[in-house]
């Protein structure tokens, strides 16, 4: 009958009840509206009759719809069942002759002067009450079969997204690592005071990530916290040709997002954005607003290199934000990513849903 599997004890108390409610309602209820005193053999019939349903509704559901009817044998499940059907009635039948049930039945309930047996000689009750539990079984255990089934499929779901995600994550932080270490290592040759400062905002970021971000989520101030770092570290690079604006958002409530989720789209605009020797511009603009997201991020096109958001041109980090945002978020954000020609510019828009 019905199950639950975060607590056994309890489908087995309601299996239980359901059973001694239908045992009652068999035994003593409806005998008990005759109005007339009833033989013992008439309640030895009544307890195989019991006995005879209880053991037919889990032979049914333990041992032929799992093996015969969930196989897809329809014609040999309906003939099993009207067998067993058949074989219930046939030994109850057999019982009560043994019983002489019928010879006192008709002594018991015949009306005076009346020569009429009340007996009948077939019971059809017997046969439909156990179509009617067979009908019932197999109803709840393919019900069940196919809530397992489902939860199975769930879990494999569940179980995918999660590796799927713990492997995306586990290639964006690498790519950005190996990025920001050959950035250090230019500027040693250059500047060994500012690659030390570089080198403690790495650890900072580092530290971060090695104790922040296990999680499935993070708040969204550290993550702010941890660009406006990478900012910073970015800036120490470049040259003054290149100007850098990022408007960080007031935060009235602090709502947790996927960790390292926003780094990669800032990290595009700093690979794509940046000329040594032409003027250029990075502007990032993070907005809060009833826990909707938007990030706009602008940043200059050079026309010796076009910048798409497509894997040939962007590396692992865009395309796994894609895949991560696609998994985590799905039916809550729009990104949009293009080239605006005109402008030299390429534009970076994304809204997300943090509720």
């Amino acid at each position: 009958m019905i199950q639950n599997e975060k607590n056994p004890w309890i489908t087995i108390v309601v299996q239980v009840m359901l059973w001694l409610l239908f045992g009652l309602l068999l035994l003593l209820y409806l005998p008990s509206t005759w109005g007339v005193r009833l033989p013992a053999e008439f309640w030895i019939k009544q307890t195989e009759i019991f006995v005879l349903l209880t053991t037919a509704y889990y032979l049914n559901s333990i041992i032929i719809v799992p093996r015969v009817l969930l196989k897809n044998h329809i014609l040999g499940f309906i003939l099993l069942v009207i067998l067993l059907s058949a074989g219930i009635t046939l030994i109850v039948q057999l019982s009560e002759r043994a019983l002489h049930l019928p010879e006192l039945m008709d002594k018991t309930l015949r009306k005076p002067g009346s020569n009429r047996p009340v007996h009948p000689p077939f019971d059809i009750f017997i046969l439909m009450v156990s179509f009617l539990i067979l009908g019932i079984s197999t109803s709840v255990t393919a019900i069940q079969k196919s809530q397992q089934e489902a939860r199975k499929r769930q879990l494999l779901e569940q179980e995918k997204v999660s590796s799927e995600l713990s492997y995306l994550r586990a290639q964006i932080n690498p790519h950005f690592f190996f990025n920001t270490l050959n950035n250090i290592y230019a500027l040693t040759h250059i500047d060994v005071e500012s690659s030390r400062q570089a080198l403690h905002k790495l650890s900072r970021m580092m530290r971060y990530l090695l104790y922040e971000t296990q999680s499935q989520s993070a708040l969204l101030s550290k993550e702010i916290s941890f660009i406006v770092d990478y900012i910073e570290l970015m800036k120490l690079r470049l040259t003054d040709k290149v100007t850098v604006q990022f408007n960080a958002p007031s935060l009235a409530n602090d709502p947790q997002i996927a960790p390292m989720l926003l780094l990669p789209f800032v990290e595009n605009a700093f690979k794509h954005g940046v000329s040594a020797l032409q003027p250029g511009y990075i502007n990032i603009d993070i907005n809060v607003n009833a826990r909707i997201l938007k990030l706009d991020i602008r940043n200059t096109v050079y026309s010796e290199r076009s910048v798409v958001l497509e894997e040939e041109s962007s590396g692992i980090g865009m395309n796994n934000t894609r895949r991560r945002l696609d998994l985590l978020y799905p039916g809550k954000y729009t990104l949009e990513a293009a080239e605006k020609s005109a402008a030299r510019e390429f534009r970076v828009n994304l809204t997300l849903d943090l509720s």
